[in-house]
C-alpha cells in the first residue's frame, strides 16, 4: 500500500488509474486486483472534499458528467473498478464474481488510503449505484461495528439494489435454493430475459452515452448463483438494518416497469429494479435518509434523458448544501 503508480486512463486527458494488487482471489480465480481512478483537479478548482463512486453490476465507471459535477462543487473525484470489473477484469476471471461482499472491503480501504495521501483530512462522499449501493452501506456498517472509523462523512446511493426484484417466489424458496447452488455450483449462469437498458444508453442505441461494450456489455454479463447468493446475503443483512453512521440521500426512478405494453418509452423508467423495493428498505440503512424518486428517471437516475438528469443534479446540489459542513472542509 501506498506504492501504487498513476498512469493515463482510459478517459484521456484529465483522468489518471492506479491498479490495486490485492493478492489472491478468494474464489481460486488467481491474483485479482482492483483499479483506482482519480479526476486530476484543474487549477481553479478548490478542493474541500472528496467523493469516491463505487459502479454497479455489468458497469464501470465512465460518467464523467457526473465527476464534472462534483468536481464544480468543491470535491476531488475519485472511483474504483471493484476486482473482477471493468478495468480490473483479468483473463480467465468471471466477470464480477464475487462469492462474498465483504471481500471488497480490501479494495475499499486501499482506495480510502490513496485519497487520504492525496488529501490528508479531508472528508468523503461514497457515491454508489446499484450493486454498489448494496455493497457501500455493509462496508460502512461493518467498519462501525468493527469499531474502525473511516474518513466517510456521507453517502448518495443511486438507485440501490436493497431487494431481489420479481415474484415473491423468487426471495423465498429461490433464495433457499441459492444457498445450496452458490456452494456447489457458484459459477452456474441463470438465463435471465433479455433487457434493453443497455441499448437505451449507448450510442450505437438510442442513448447519448458512449462506453466501451467490452467493460459494459449492451446485453449485459451472465449472472452466476454463487455471486448472486452474495447480494442474497448482503440484502438479508441489510433488511435485518444497519447503522452507516452518516447522513444518506438515495435517489430512484419514480416508476419501475419491467415489461413495458406496446408504445412505452423506455427511456423513462427504472426496467431493471423495483424501485418500491428501494423505498421499502432505505429506512434499514440508519442515521438520516432522504429518499427522492426523480420523475421518469432511467436506472441510473444520471444517465436518464437531459432535463430529467437536470432535475437529479438538483436534488444532489441541495442535498450536498444541506450537508456541507460535513462534507466539505470550510475555507
Amino acid at each position: 500500500m501506498g506504492t501504487e503508480e498513476w498512469t493515463a486512463d482510459v478517459l484521456g486527458e484529465g483522468y489518471e488509474q492506479a491498479t490495486l494488487k490485492l493478492g489472491p482471489d478468494p474464489d481460486g480465480e488467481g491474483d485479482v486486483a482492483a483499479v483506482a481512478v482519480r479526476r486530476k483537479p484543474r487549477a481553479e478548482e478548490q478542493v474541500r472534499g472528496v467523493a469516491l463512486y463505487l459502479h454497479g453490476f455489468s458497469d464501470y465507471f465512465f460518467q464523467t458528467q457526473l465527476a464534472d459535477f462534483f468536481a464544480a462543487h468543491g470535491f476531488a473525484f475519485y472511483a474504483l473498478d471493484l476486482r473482477k470489473c471493468g478495468r480490473a477484469r483479468r483473463p480467465g476471471q468471471t466477470a464480477h464474481f464475487a462469492s462474498d461482499l465483504s471481500q471488497y472491503d480490501v479494495e475499499l480501504d486501499r482506495t480510502l488510503a490513496l485519497i487520504a495521501a492525496d488529501h490528508p483530512g479531508l472528508p468523503v462522499t461514497l457515491v454508489a449505484h446499484s450493486t454498489g449501493g448494496l455493497i457501500a452501506p455493509l462496508y460502512l456498517d461493518r467498519k462501525r461495528r468493527a469499531g474502525v472509523k473511516t474518513p466517510v462523512a456521507g453517502v448518495v446511493l443511486n438507485s440501490p439494489w436493497f431487494d431481489l426484484q420479481g415474484k415473491p417466489l423468487l426471495r423465498g424458496p429461490g433464495t433457499w435454493m441459492l444457498r445450496g447452488l452458490g456452494r456447489i455450483a457458484p459459477l452456474r449462469v441463470f438465463k435471465l430475459a433479455p433487457s434493453i437498458y443497455g441499448q437505451t444508453l449507448h450510442i450505437s442505441g438510442t442513448g447519448e452515452w458512449e462506453f466501451d461494450l467490452v467493460l459494459k456489455p449492451l446485453e449485459g454479463f451472465p449472472v452466476t448463483a454463487g455471486w448472486m447468493n452474495a447480494v442474497r446475503r448482503g440484502h438479508a443483512q441489510l433488511h435485518r438494518g444497519l447503522d452507516i453512521g452518516v447522513p444518506s440521500l438515495v435517489l430512484r426512478s419514480d416508476k419501475t416497469v419491467f415489461d413495458p405494453g406496446p408504445g412505452a418509452d423506455p427511456d423513462r423508467r427504472d426496467e431493471v429494479l423495483d424501485v418500491h423495493q428501494i423505498a421499502r428498505w432505505a429506512g434499514c440503512l440508519g442515521n438520516e435518509v432522504s429518499v427522492v424518486p426523480i420523475p421518469d428517471a432511467r436506472h441510473d437516475v444520471f444517465l436518464s434523458l437531459p432535463e430529467v438528469r437536470e432535475r437529479a443534479y438538483e436534488v444532489l446540489d441541495g442535498w450536498l448544501e444541506q450537508h456541507r459542513a460535513a462534507l466539505l472542509n470550510q475555507l
